[in-house]
């Protein structure tokens, strides 16, 4: 069974890299911070720092928990979890991990690299599938001087992709977009939604982005600090 992406009542609450607001990104620390401000689901980053093992980080430096760790922990909670993948060559190693610990039915596997997910679904089929757009390989988005300079390129690609994001899913054979907020609009939700794909937004640290973006139907938003929704500690 292929997990659902699309939101029903609200959006979903996904914790970017667990909560990396809060406690180190891709720690089971940083998950169980996640957690205990109610999350949906937990986003982590995938790497291989020898070509060989899987772990979990965003780039392969420093030390990084093993992948299975992690899906090990998922697996002993009530939550979903985004394996975004940061490096090519390495699907069915993924693929298999999350069947290993059962997760298939509560896992999505994001990547900006289309081949990377049509490989996801040739392995296993089941798998939900994100493709993530605008690439943004050195988190370049999160550095103010780069920010600005990225600025331009954000506002055309805001304007295209309405007409272009529904053949981009298609051709990547995924099952929802993983969208830069910046570059999300009613029509590209619409556009989206009207051929069955969901739309996540990263990363989104901003309650009152996050209530827009909630009103325009996105179906998840990705965050650093799942304090913006309000929690279980917040109540």
């Amino acid at each position: 069974m292929t997990l659902r992406l699309l939101r029903e009542e609200r959006a979903w609450r996904v914790g970017h890299r667990g909560a990396a607001a809060l406690a180190p990104e891709n720690t089971i620390e940083s998950f169980e911070a996640a957690i205990a401000l109610g999350v949906d689901a937990i986003e982590l980053d995938v790497v291989s720092p020898d070509g060989r093992a899987l772990a979990v980080a965003h780039d392969a430096g420093g030390d990084a928990p093993a992948l299975d760790e992690a899906l090990e922990f998922v697996a002993a909670h009530d939550v979903s979890v985004q394996v975004d993948l940061k490096a090519a060559g390495h699907e069915r190693a993924v693929a298999e991990a999350i069947g290993r610990y059962r997760l298939v039915d509560r896992a999505v596997v994001s990547s900006f690299r289309p081949q990377s997910l049509r490989r996801i679904a040739e392995v296993e089929p089941r798998l939900a599938r994100a493709l993530t757009y605008p690439e943004d390989r050195f988190g370049i988005s999160r550095r103010r001087p780069f920010a600005l300079a990225l600025r331009g390129g954000l506002v055309a690609a805001r304007r295209l992709l309405p007409r272009r994001v529904a053949s981009m899913l298609e051709r990547a054979d995924a099952t929802a977009a993983t969208l830069h907020h910046a570059v999300i609009t009613p029509a590209a939700v619409d556009a989206c939604h009207a051929r069955g794909f969901a739309v996540w937004a990263w990363t989104v640290n901003d309650a009152a982005v996050a209530a827009t973006l909630e009103a325009w139907g996105v179906d998840a938003i990705i965050t650093d600090d799942p304090r913006i929704f309000g929690g279980p500690s917040q109540a």
